[in-house]
């Protein structure tokens, strides 16, 4: 570990004085890079630089392009905790000039063994590299064929062995312009290059693919050799070899479409860590919604409950011969707190928040008895259809908020088509693999898809339909929760959902919802309507902290004839349950509450009661009664803010049924 700058200082010098051609000195905290005046003259940097801190991609400036890759996977390696480093390079030097460099250096770290800095050198092995080079040229003796050209001759003087490579009949001269013709393509630079087309080029060094005069077979050819130039009449004379690198290039190929193959994969992941870190971001922002959402929600339904409770409490006991602007001020007033009531619902179902009540659902049933409440709620100019398949699989979901989400897409369809159109409405079974649709696993589902004609969505419009409070509609005309309600839903039970949308084609929804495997038949039974609340003379024990929704329930509950007993807390409920008479047979608790929940009152007062029947009364349960957003197994539920009907209809119903046990 160094100690400091000082201390890189101290090594820098120590490098430059064995020999190097450029030292570093990288710090990898800071991102920054030191060099000295030699690595600066090698990159063509001003030796200014060097007495100052650089950005670390400087270290890549020179480095030859096609080894930079190379490079730069080693390096990395370094930053992230590699000890040693040592590698062959070659540089473009400011004159243009390539040269070959061997770098070495080493890590440093600190004291919980992180690396801190990579200090090291660049020693010229150019001339090592092109001994190296004649030597592999001698070595592969049998295969090299040699030729010699003179600045303004139309022949060169070529071996046996030349002939051999390129299919021409053995000579010791051939005509140029024969030698080029085996060349595959006239857009090639001439194999023996003549001075009245364009002169000798820069280097000899290169390769070429010719067709094979005798047989017609291609191969690669690769050329080397010196140019050695007349000082005193300009002329030039080519002295080089050339040798079979076809295998070497097949090889070369073979890497090209591996490392293809390896991009391509890089970039696939790239892009599938990318989905998951949108995911991420998606799911954290539903959970941050969700938050607030469960923040208010407790505290607004309450109040929600109050304000309904007492305006139907004055709608249900008004006077038929009072004023009717009256009457229909109040009627007014409980549809506004109805609708905030459905707006803290949706945004409850969009965050997943929401107690479900699955049952196994005859799909082609509930599809059907939606007919006349569609045919309702749509535009006489839209004309619809439903198409359930034949024999479709059960699924197990919340039907009633499976009822409102194929509404909630058929009143946006119908809102899609402001001049008519049609609406189907579709159920088949389907089988997906892995990859049909994006976060669904492979089985069986049934598809219930919802299809319009009208004017449809842009991809960007199709990217946000699901963000809480998005809209494409005039202010007023809509909060922007309906399908967000619908994605909450959909993925709280379990399933998945497609959009498929493009501008003035319609667009058609898709929910994939699985299919259902348990033993139960139990099928969607369209509710009877109750005219007239019965009530009777049980003792039920109401426990709610909310002093006004507790005096609302109290009341309802005596006005039905009820005999109630009622506390504020967990505490008090069991003191009056051990002391009650007549016994009491119906608790009837909040379930958020402080210091003791309504679950853990239900279960205290099952233990001095084993046959007491609990009913819950929340407008965020706060997962206190559910397992995975669904209702466990014999939880009876009342969700606020709830109306004298439906408190009535739901006592009597747990009465009369025998009660949970």
């Amino acid at each position: 570990m160094l100690a400091g700058a000082d201390a890189a200082d101290d090594v820098r010098a120590i490098l430059a004085a064995a020999g190097a051609s450029g030292t570093w000195d990288w710090d990898i905290v800071a991102g920054e890079l030191r060099i000295d005046g030699r690595f600066a003259e090698l990159y063509g940097l001003d030796p200014a630089d060097a007495q100052r801190f650089l950005p670390t991609r400087l270290f890549f400036k020179a480095i030859h392009p096609e080894d930079q890759a190379r490079i730069k996977i080693a390096v990395t390696g370094m930053t992230a905790g590699a000890e040693r480093f040592s590698k062959e390079f070659r540089v473009v030097a400011p004159n243009g000039e390539t040269l070959w460099m061997h770098g070495r250096g080493q890590a440093h770290f600190n004291d919980q063994d992180e690396p801190v800095r990579f200090t090291g050198l660049l020693v010229d092995v150019t001339e090592r590299k092109r001994t190296e080079e004649r030597l592999r040229i001698a070595q592969s003796a049998g295969g090299v064929g040699t030729f010699e050209y003179s600045d303004g001759y139309a022949t060169a003087t070529v071996s046996g062995e030349f002939c051999r490579l390129l299919g021409l009949h053995p000579a010791t001269t051939l005509p140029v312009r024969t030698i080029n013709s085996v060349l595959k393509s006239k857009d090639e630079p001439d194999l023996i290059p003549e001075a009245h087309r364009g002169g000798p080029p820069e280097t000899l060094d290169g390769s070429f693919c010719v067709v094979r005069s005798d047989d017609g077979e291609e191969r690669w050819i690769a050329r080397r050799g010196e140019i050695v130039r007349d000082k005193d009449n300009g002329g030039y004379r080519l002295i080089g070899v050339i040798y079979d690198v076809t295998a070497t290039k097949a090889q070369e190929a073979a890497l090209r479409d591996l490392n293809e193959t390896l991009e391509m994969r890089i970039e696939q992941a790239v892009a599938e860590r990318q989905a998951v870190e949108d995911a991420l971001r998606q799911a954290q922002k539903m959970e941050a919604v969700g938050n607030l959402t469960g923040g208010i929600a407790h505290d607004f339904n309450n109040l929600l409950t109050i304000i309904i409770g007492n305006i139907d409490t004055v709608i249900r006991r008004f006077d038929p011969g009072a004023d009717p602007r009256a009457k229909r001020a109040l009627e007014n007033a409980l549809k506004g707190a109805d609708r905030a009531a459905a707006l803290v619902q949706r945004l409850l179902a969009f965050s997943r928040r929401q107690p479900l009540d699955p049952k196994s659902i005859d799909i082609e049933r509930l599809l059907t008895g939606m007919a006349d409440l569609l045919t309702r709620s749509i535009s006489e100019s839209i004309a619809i259809q439903i198409v359930p398949t034949a024999d479709l699989w059960t699924i197990e979901a919340d039907p009633n908020q499976l009822e409102n989400v194929i509404l909630n897409l058929a009143v946006n369809a119908r809102d899609a088509m402001p001049d008519g159109g049609a609406l189907t409405i579709e159920a088949r079974n389907v089988t997906l693999d892995a990859n049909a649709v994006p976060d669904a696993p492979a089985g069986d589902y049934v598809a219930i898809s919802v299809v319009d004609d009208g004017i449809g969505m842009s991809p960007e419009t199709v990217e946000k339909v699901f963000d809480p409070f998005f809209t494409t509609k005039e202010v007023g005309k809509g909060t922007g929760l309906g399908l967000s309600m619908v994605y909450g839903f959909v993925k709280q039970s379990g399933g998945h959902i497609q959009i498929l949308s493009t501008p003035g084609c319609g667009t058609t929804i898709t929910l994939f919802l699985q299919r259902y495997l348990g033993h139960s038949a139990a099928l969607v039974v369209d509710a009877v309507p109750v005219d007239e609340q019965v009530g009777g003379h049980e003792s039920i024990l109401v426990v709610e902290d909310d002093d006004d929704v507790r005096a609302y329930t109290v009341g309802i509950l005596r006005e039905l004839g009820y005999r109630v007993i009622e506390a504020h807390d967990g505490s008090t409920a069991l003191k009056l349950l051990e002391r009650a008479d007549p016994v009491i047979v119906l608790l009837l608790t909040d379930v958020v509450m402080p210091t003791m929940s309504g679950s853990q009152l239900a279960d205290a007062a099952k233990a001095l009661q084993p046959g007491l029947g609990v009913l819950y009364t929340s407008g965020y349960t706060r997962d206190a009664i559910t397992r995975d957003g669904r209702l466990e197994a014999g939880v009876d539920l009342l969700t606020k803010p709830f109306t004298y009907a439906t408190l009535a209809s739901k006592v009597r119903d747990l009465l009369d049924g025998g009660l949970n046990k």
